[in-house]
């Protein structure tokens, strides 16, 4: 698994829960940063995602 996954995974779950005590506490640049933090986590696993599909179609 490429470390890319890890990191983006933990990431998203961050951006999650700033989200989500942004929403309680109606802070809205908190929900903002939380929403931010969760795309550019989804980003990151995606790109890992390639990377281990890259290198799994080069090991046949």
């Amino acid at each position: 698994m490429d470390k890319n996954r890890i990191i983006g995974a933990a990431k998203e779950a961050k951006g999650a829960v700033k989200q989500a005590i942004g929403a309680a506490t109606g802070d809205a640049k908190l929900q903002a940063d939380g929403r931010a933090d969760k795309v550019e986590g989804k980003v990151q696993n995606a790109i890992g995602g390639l990377n281990d599909a890259v290198r799994d179609a080069l090991k046949r």
